[in-house]
């Protein structure tokens, strides 16, 4: 059997049953899907099976950049101006300030500690530094839609919940996307001279309001989804490799893109559910890419990684109770409820994805190990933590198993 049919079997075979047995799993022990995907993708690259190589997998860049970039419209759509302006401000001051403590304190610690592990200057560290802190940042959806199911999307810790996982995701796609531009390397263009960091956030904001603009104006009005699948993932497309060409972040342009057609497009439902149910596919692609790129060695899983552990941790927990005790809601959501946002999602892994395709060095390396480590370590546990504070708040709720067994 040819390698090519081997890997079409492999990843069809893993995909059906990991889908299976982590669905199984999720609706009796509240395990969340998606880290599966990603030992996938480590079983059949070079640690594993070695059907995939590096090279084989970076010569996916088109596929995953349209992952990359599905990825950032989908959040992006979820920024629909109405809806937000209905959500108290002291929710967004709470999501914000719990993100931005977890950043500071993240990035801030790891650049010490990275010219510390590598002798490198501070200057050469601190891109690095602060992408761990954006990865740091990202929390995942998946703990807090199993916990809503449960308890309903009008409980004021579950829009809470809504309003950090968004806060959270933006403040780590907006740092990513200056830390590339800080860290630009020069002589890309033939310009004359090579633009200022200013400049390069300029382009990289201007790339996605111009995709956006475009999408409008060719989609604005499309009534058939089929239309708008092909339509949509052209302009994706294009606004991501555009972006990429210029060594570019294409998350922002692509939340850029997806803000402009949630307060624009008349079809806001249906690309919703488009993007829906077209994005799991996409993040299976991406997870999988990820895990066969990955080759730690055991400077990469040493001191950083587990520091970087460390450091989520404590920022999480510590700058979600601060962050509500400043805005005096520490008594609703109580102490602990910085461990529903412990899941890191499929953001975490994009970020630090980007990073290595635009600057494959060992900073990036770790970067990219601290990463996909977190995500493995966090991922299949988020909806436990998240219904452990739900548990905590409300009482406790039903067995999974058992309110099934009552159902049938």
């Amino acid at each position: 059997m040819s390698p090519q049919l081997s890997l079409i079997l492999l990843v069809a075979v893993g995909y059906l049953a990991a889908h299976v047995a982590f669905d199984w799993l999720a609706k009796r022990f509240l395990l969340v899907s998606g880290a599966e995907y990603l030992l996938l993708g480590i079983f059949i690259g070079p640690l594993g099976a070695g059907l995939l190589d590096e090279n084989t997998v970076r010569g996916l860049t088109p596929i995953t950049m349209l992952a990359l970039g599905w990825i950032g419209v989908a959040l992006g759509l979820r920024l629909h101006l109405p809806t937000l302006v209905r959500i108290p401000a002291f929710m967004y001051r709470v999501g914000l300030a719990e993100a931005l403590a977890t950043f500071i304190l993240t990035a801030g610690v790891m650049a010490i500690a990275l010219a510390w592990f590598t002798g490198a200057t501070p200057a050469v560290v601190l891109p690095a530094a602060l992408i761990l802190g954006a990865v740091a940042t990202c929390s995942g959806t998946s703990g807090v839609d199993v916990v809503a199911l449960r308890l309903g999307q009008r409980e004021p810790i579950v829009r809470q919940l809504r309003v950090a996982t968004l806060t959270d995701a933006l403040v780590a796609v907006i740092a990513l996307a200056l830390v590339l531009c800080l860290a630009h390397p020069p002589g890309l263009t033939s310009w004359g001279r090579d633009p200022t960091v200013t400049e390069w956030a300029v382009i990289t904001v201007t790339i996605g309001i111009v995709g956006g603009m475009l999408v409008h104006l060719f989609l604005g009005d499309e009534q058939k989804v089929d239309r708008l699948m092909v339509g949509l993932a052209a302009s994706i497309l294009l606004v991501t490799g555009s972006a990429a060409y210029l060594q570019l972040s294409p998350l922002l342009p692509a939340v850029l893109m997806g803000g402009i057609l949630a307060n624009t497009s008349r079809q806001r439902r249906i690309l919703e559910e488009l993007l829906a149910k077209v994005e799991r596919p996409f993040t299976f692609v991406l997870l999988i890419c990820a895990g066969a790129l990955w080759q730690p060695t055991l400077r990469d899983w040493g001191i950083p990684v587990v520091l970087f552990l460390a450091l989520r941790t404590a920022g999480k927990l510590g700058g979600a109770r601060l962050a509500a005790r400043m805005n005096g809601m520490l008594p609703t959501y109580g102490p602990t409820w910085g461990r529903a946002l412990m899941g890191q999602g499929s953001l975490a892994i994009a970020i630090a994805l980007n990073l290595l395709l635009v600057d494959p060095g060992p900073l990036a390396s770790i970067v990219f190990s601290a990463a996909l480590a977190s995500v493995l370590l966090t991922d299949i546990l988020s909806a436990r933590f998240a219904d452990a504070v739900a548990t905590r708040l409300l009482g406790p709720l039903p067995d999974p198993a058992v309110a099934s067994t009552e159902a049938h």
